[in-house]
């Protein structure tokens, strides 16, 4: 369970550590040696590893991560490596990322991305892990105490992160193992994954003990996990309540396993007739059933219920474990309030960007988003969350209970809802689960929905995923205004709600587009949005405020493309708009063509495309029309061979020629994984490049070699690529001295130079800014068309300025190229579709031709 509302203060100003909080290791990982010969793992294919045989490799994985506190990816899987990996990272202090090593590649490296870790372990597919270090030491500022750092989506590459403290995941270990009461004999399965708060508990806890780990991938479904729990000796079993639904399926009674000794359940509520009934099972076969209650943010555990109390208190999360406590905030009449937790294992925050690793506490409190009460034998029961309710016809319904009411009648449901009207989904059973509802909460039979569906979507934790079922409802309600976004600026992709605008290729045109349109949603948007899934986007807070925020690259864009106008058309003299557009480009470049998937050289081609045919046609008509314009200018080369007089349409040329020269350097794979794992000094490197070959246009030039060719202006894209890659405050702090050195005196005019310094500068330090909703749609139409606005104004503003003033020439300008932008897209929507209706032809007569053939 993840909300932002689990943060109680929202100032990232660090917090005392709570009193109890004393110890910055993690014992557990520290000394596994002490245990003696007995097995800590026994593998998938059955060999037991000792723990001084797990101690031994342990050591010699920390030993090569070194002394130097790094930031640690570990792509983990439920593998002796992937145990080795993360035991060595606790154990040498380092800073452990844990990630799923199943996920899909754009998920790993959208994180690859955001945090841009020191080392990458992953399994190697052999015993111990692979090391693949990005650099020497770290480029991090790491908290003393952070020791561990896990994803609040599952394996959906989120970059929100929580932050664990080293003390956190030691107190937690020790009080799992203290109320299980976890032996040196005893054997847990893990079959849980090993990203996931709760499969990592399992780790720490029975390590902490002294106990073995049986590792396995396979589910309970599986007729062999069954047979290797039998051999193994199993001694605990763990899953989530899908797995016990699982386990009905594979009829699993109290004599499956015979050496089992407790049972445990968390990840979910799961119905208490269900806890009555396993509780009963483990009376007959000699085991306990532990419930549990946990969040990522906890580390993993905060309450358990006792096993004796299981059969009569099957509705209650028990009791807080050792060292923390529950208060029940706002209580209403029925002593019902918002559950909050104090513990040693409290997370310390959240992290969002790289400079939040070096935060210490921001957070002494837990809100779990969890409604709670307290009942009179000290118990606590958890009766919702605070966002799944719903209210229609004006009832006041729990959304967790209605599935409950559903499950007593043996029907598997997920509901979902508003004020209007109350959804509910099931794979069976739709008419008897729309009389139950309407029966149970006395609504109408038009205020209850059902759907149908194959089956309910569960998250990787086994949780139901309740934004995967809002397509069910898709053709009764409007879909998610952030879905149809996406859905309208990337019209030719299938969204899903683990999809990000980096990962659907978005490229710098369309982002333009999404950002505006986000912006018109949303509250307030991330300027990590590229990187955010449709999911996450979907559960920010809606605009509701009379600013909205836009990114500061659309708004230098929008300025820029009016200075040139301006400029040109003689309303004002402040040059140097170009310029700053050739650096804006070079920062696109480096967010969305060098975007860590495969398909870099084609999706810098296609960019270079999409400016280079809009403007080859264009700049083609042009020349027949006018003397000025001949064939150097048509192919976009006449700022290097200077053959034709308009010279105007530089900034276009200078950018397709990167760009193609560009496509050709990172079709190199040597060179893309080198600016995979070194971005900022590639793009160093880049700049250091362009200022060489700028050299000597700089000593020997004009001042159009110097500020309006290919030599003398590509060290603008790459100071902008170099801006886009600075993430920590040195490099930052590097593209600030970069700034201030290369660009006065550059021209001799101290305002050209001064536009180009300030917009760098701000788009430095203020990813987002907030305008006026009425700005926020001009600015992004004119951002968004600002290449055809380029093109198009030398054919306008001279035929309009013996009639017009300048004033009134330069709107006529920016509406004109709106209109040709506009006008393309027509065509490219409409190209697009006839391309689709032949295909589907093509391929239905060739799939009649082909079913001819067989009768």
């Amino acid at each position: 369970m993840t909300h932002d509302s689990l943060i109680l203060a929202p100032t990232l100003k660090s917090l005392p550590e709570p009193a109890s909080i004393v110890d910055s290791e993690v014992r557990f990982a520290r000394d596994l040696a002490r245990h003696g010969d007995r097995p800590a793992i026994v593998t998938p294919d059955g060999r037991a590893i000792s723990y001084p045989d797990l101690d031994h490799r342990v050591d010699k994985v920390a030993e090569a991560l070194g002394a130097t506190r790094r930031l640690v990816m570990i792509e983990a899987r439920n593998s002796l490596a992937s145990v080795v990996a993360y035991l060595a990272a606790l154990r040498a202090g380092h800073a452990a990322l844990i990630t799923a090593g199943d996920a899909p590649r754009e998920h790993t490296e959208t994180l690859l991305a955001h945090y841009d870790p020191d080392v990458v372990l992953n399994d190697s597919g052999h015993d111990m892990p692979e090391q693949r270090f990005r650099r020497n030491g770290s480029r991090h500022v790491l908290h003393p105490d952070l020791a561990l750092l896990l994803s609040t989506s599952g394996s959906t590459g989120s970059p929100k992160l929580v932050r664990i403290a080293a003390a956190g995941v030691q107190a937690n270990a020790d009080a799992i193992a203290g109320y299980l009461g976890i032996r040196p004999t005893d054997r847990a399965a893990l079959s849980l994954p090993l990203h996931y708060c709760y499969g990592l508990s399992i780790v720490n806890s029975n390590l902490a003990a002294g106990a073995s780990l049986l590792l396995t991938e396979g589910s309970v479904t599986d007729p062999g996990f069954w047979e290797t729990m039998r051999q193994q000796r199993a001694t605990s079993l763990h899953g989530v309540p899908h797995t016990f639904a699982l386990l009905d399926q594979v009829g699993f009674d109290e004599h499956t396993v015979p050496h089992l000794r407790y049972v445990t359940q968390a990840g979910g509520r799961l119905a208490p007739e269900t806890v009555r009934r396993y509780a009963r099972m483990g009376r007959r076969g000699g085991w306990d059933l532990f419930v549990m209650y946990g969040q990522t943010e906890a580390t993993a555990r905060m309450a358990y219920l006792p096993p004796d109390l299981a059969e009569s208190r099957p509705g209650s999360i028990g009791r807080p474990i050792d060292g923390g406590s529950f208060t029940i905030a706002d209580p209403d009449d029925s002593g019902v309030g918002e559950l909050v937790y104090r513990g040693p294992n409290v997370m310390m925050g959240y992290a969002r960007t790289t400079g939040d690793l070096a935060l210490g506490r921001t957070i002494d409190e837990l809100l779990t988003g969890d409604l709670g009460r307290r009942t009179a034998d000290g118990l606590y029961e958890v009766v919702g969350r605070r966002g799944r309710f719903a209210k229609p016809f004006g009832k006041r319904i729990c959304l967790d209970e209605i599935e409950l009411l559903l499950s007593r009648s043996g029907i598997e449901g997920a509901c979902t809802g508003g004020d209007d009207i109350l959804d509910v989904h099931v794979p069976a059973d739709a008419d008897r689960a729309h009389k139950i509802v309407c029966a149970g909460t006395g609504l109408p039979a038009t205020g209850v929905r059902v759907h149908s569906v194959a089956r309910i979507p569960r998250l990787p934790t086994g949780k139901t995923d309740y934004l995967a079922l809002r397509p069910a409802v898709a053709d009764d309600q409007p879909a998610s205004s952030v879905r149809k976004a996406f859905r309208k600026i990337l019209p030719h992709r299938r969204i899903t709600a683990d999809d990000t605008f980096v990962g659907l290729g978005g490229d710098s045109l369309s982002y333009v587009k999404m950002s505006i349109a986000l912006g018109a949603i949303l509250d307030r948007v991330p300027s990590t949005w590229p990187t955010m899934s449709v999911r996450e986007l979907e559960s920010l807070r809606v605009r509701t405020n009379r600013l909205a925020h836009i990114d500061t690259g659309i708004v230098l864009r929008a300025v820029a493309i009016l200075l040139v106008l301006g400029t040109h058309i003689g309303l004002f003299v402040l040059p140097g708009g170009a310029h700053l557009l050739l650096a804006l480009s070079g920062w696109a470049f480096a967010r969305f063509a060098l975007a860590p998937s495969d398909g870099t050289s084609g999706r810098i081609l296609r960019s270079a495309a999409v400016i280079a045919v809009p403007a080859i046609l264009w700049i083609g008509w042009r020349a027949t029309a006018s003397d000025a314009v001949g064939i150097a200018n048509v192919l976009l080369v006449n700022n290097l061979v200077h053959r034709d007089a308009a010279i105007g349409y530089w900034y276009v040329e200078v950018l397709v020629l990167l760009l193609l020269a560009l496509a050709a350097v990172f079709a190199v794979p040597a060179i893309r994984r080198f600016e995979r794992r070194h971005d900022f000094a590639t793009a160093a490197a880049a700049l250091a490049l362009a200022l060489l070959i700028g050299l000597g246009t700089t000593r020997t030039g004009s001042f159009t070699d110097l500020a309006f060719s290919l030599p003398g202006t590509a060290w603008f894209f790459a100071l902008g690529w170099l801006l886009q890659r600075a993430s920590t405050p040195a490099h930052k702090a590097l593209v600030v001295a970069a700034i201030v050195a290369l660009v006065p005196g550059q021209f001799g005019d101290f305002g050209r130079e001064a536009i180009i310094i300030a917009g760098l500068l701000l788009l430095l330090a203020i990813p987002r800014v907030a305008l006026p909703k009425a700005l926020i749609a001009p600015a992004g139409l004119i951002a968004d068309a600002s290449l055809y606005i380029y093109l198009t104004h030398y054919t306008v503003f001279p035929a309009l300025l013996h009639h017009l003033p300048p004033l009134p020439t330069l709107l006529a300008c920016v509406a004109v190229g709106i209109a040709v932008r506009q006008a393309v897209q027509t065509g490219q929507e409409l190209t697009r579709r006839q391309l689709s209706v032949r295909t589907k032809k093509t391929t239905g007569a060739a799939g009649s031709r082909a079913s001819a053939r067989s009768h």
